[in-house]
């Protein structure tokens, strides 16, 4: 049987009605760069007759094709695929549950094995965790990929089961110019930039900012002797050795942030309990004014330039949340584990 893509092309097809390849459209999208398209689906059968001719497409078109979902979802397209050799599954736990900042740099390394001219298509599925923060952390993600990824020569479906929360549900309606469903792909009217978006997501609240600090400095000026105090406190700490030497490394880059491009005072506060380590940097800035600010490098690769303090805090930390006020910005680190 030939089956019909989202873009209404059969899969057995190498052009459509008017000569195009399978996979470009006349809807401004063809050109190189990334597009993000969400389809809502009701059952994995559904998901999978729409999923396997937008990868399949794809295949026939030179373009990448690649699943990053859970084993469920991963399972029901690579049925109704036949398990074509050419499509790479990826678990979706070494991508979703990771921090947003590594999930962001294996997509574009993804998209830097593309072939010239060509896309690489991701059906992918995210985890949005279990708690508030972590929620929020991927809806964040879902808006600042269409900025981190804009000239990425990336296709993603973003898979989202109605049976999702409805803040979820709207995340998916908000952060993806396109929908796809049985008729096809188009454009989506409740689309909301980025910018916008992202202005209007809660900073989680954090429980122990509300109770005494394990550590308190204000104005600081002598890094060195913070920072050991620092440490000294965290060496107390019973976690995973690895996870708080990130944290104290996390806090370095953000405390020197805040003494060298912030304004005085500057203030610290740090929190230890179980399995949770707080710390947060308050200046009398503003901070920064780039909304995608940690999301990337912010010279690219290069360390030496300078400007990576934030990008290294959110792969170094489980959340990092800022906060701006008439008083100045704060950022809040947070590291979990079990």
């Amino acid at each position: 049987m030939m089956g019909v893509g989202p873009l209404g092309l059969e899969t057995t097809r190498t052009t459509d009605d008017r000569g195009r390849p399978p996979g470009t459209e006349p809807d401004g999208c063809a050109g190189p760069g990334f597009r993000h398209d969400a389809v809502l689906y009701d059952s994995l059968d559904e998901l999978a007759a729409i999923a396997a001719p937008f990868l399949l497409e794809g295949l026939a078109a030179g373009d990448g094709a690649v699943i990053a979902a859970g084993p469920a979802t991963t399972a029901a397209i690579r049925a109704a695929v036949g398990d074509h050799p050419l499509v790479l599954s990826l678990e979706r736990q070494a991508l979703y549950r990771a921090r947003t900042p590594t999930a962001i740099k294996a997509f574009r390394g993804l998209g830097e094995q593309a072939s010239p001219g060509r896309r690489v298509r991701v059906v992918g599925e995210v985890d949005f965790g279990t708690t508030t923060a972590d929620r929020v952390e991927w809806q964040r993600y879902e808006a600042v990929i269409n900025a981190a990824f804009a000239s990425s020569p990336l296709w993603g479906l973003c898979a989202f089961s109605t049976d999702l929360p409805e803040p979820l549900l709207a995340t998916a309606r908000h952060t993806h110019p396109h929908l796809v469903d049985d008729d096809g792909r188009a454009t989506n009217a409740d689309y909301v930039d980025p910018v916008t978006y992202l202005a209007g997501l809660p900073v989680p609240d954090e429980p122990l900012e509300r109770t005494p600090p394990a550590l308190a400095a204000d104005d600081v000026t002598d890094f060195i002797a913070l920072r050991r105090a620092v440490r000294a406190h965290l060496a107390a700490v019973d976690g995973p050795p690895d996870l708080l030497e990130d944290f104290q490394l996390a806090v370095d880059e953000m405390t020197s942030n805040g003494i060298r491009h912030g304004r005085r005072p500057v203030s610290l506060r740090l929190w230890t309990a179980p399995g949770t380590v707080v710390c947060t940097i308050r200046d009398a800035g503003a901070g920064p004014s780039d909304p995608f600010a940690g999301y990337g490098p912010a010279h690219g690769e290069d360390l030496s330039a300078g400007g990576m303090g934030l990008w290294l805090a959110r792969q170094l930390c489980d959340h990092v949340a800022l906060r701006a006020g008439e008083r100045g910005n704060s950022v809040r680190l947070t590291t979990h584990w079990s």
